[in-house]
């Protein structure tokens, strides 16, 4: 059957996720080291993704562990650093499907205030179709509830969406609903699928 849209994941599929980086390079990999081991930053930023705000979230945090104040605020203060930087191969995908004319969606584990200051950062952010971010429907991927929310509100049969996300849990849990997936590993792969479904030529693909 036809694909009528294709989703994208957001993080570490079109721009990186990997806060680590940003640490290692201002603090240092000994000091980032010792800060995620001991903060529990990663964990704690899931509550971002279920809708609380970034701030409400990052600031309590560095109450509680007050010798890492600084570098827990950069979480908030230098957010988009943090969530950076771009994966040209995968833009390049997202705006050739567009100038294609297929309908691109987003469906993003992501808060509802931090994801407006990606997208003034990465104004790739604002071209989706159709935007489905965790934080603001306070559903979060792989909550079988997020994607019947994008089968309802989109109105399109599940075998003709088309989903690529970096994490195996969050398509496994979308493969089980009848969608069509992709587990994003690297932009060349993610290419060769979208050219095998027919939706990209092989030069649109590059």
């Amino acid at each position: 059957m036809t694909i009528q849209a294709v989703i994208f994941d957001i993080g570490n599929v079109l721009i990186e996720w990997q806060p680590e980086k940003f640490y290692d390079r201002v603090i240092g990999q000994t000091r980032r080291k010792a800060l995620f081991a001991e903060v529990p930053l990663h964990e704690e930023h899931q509550r971002v993704d279920e809708g609380v705000a970034l701030g409400d979230v990052v600031f309590p945090l560095a109450d509680r562990f007050p010798h890492w104040r600084d570098e827990i605020c950069m979480w908030h203060d230098n957010w988009v650093e943090l969530a950076a930087p771009d994966i040209p191969h995968s833009v390049r995908l997202l705006q050739a499907l567009k100038r294609n004319g297929v309908a691109v969606f987003t469906l993003t584990n992501f808060g509802h205030d931090n994801f407006p200051m990606s997208q003034d950062h990465f104004p790739f952010l604002k071209e989706f179709d159709k935007e489905y971010v965790s934080g603001r429907l306070q559903l979060i991927k792989p909550d079988p509830a997020i994607y019947a929310f994008v089968e309802a509100d989109c109105g399109i049969a599940p075998e003709q969406l088309l989903f690529t996300d970096d994490r195996k849990d969050n398509i496994d849990a979308a493969r089980s609903r009848g969608w069509k997936t992709h587990h994003f590993i690297e932009p060349q792969g993610w290419a060769n699928r979208l050219v095998c479904e027919g939706l990209l030529s092989e030069e649109d693909a590059l």
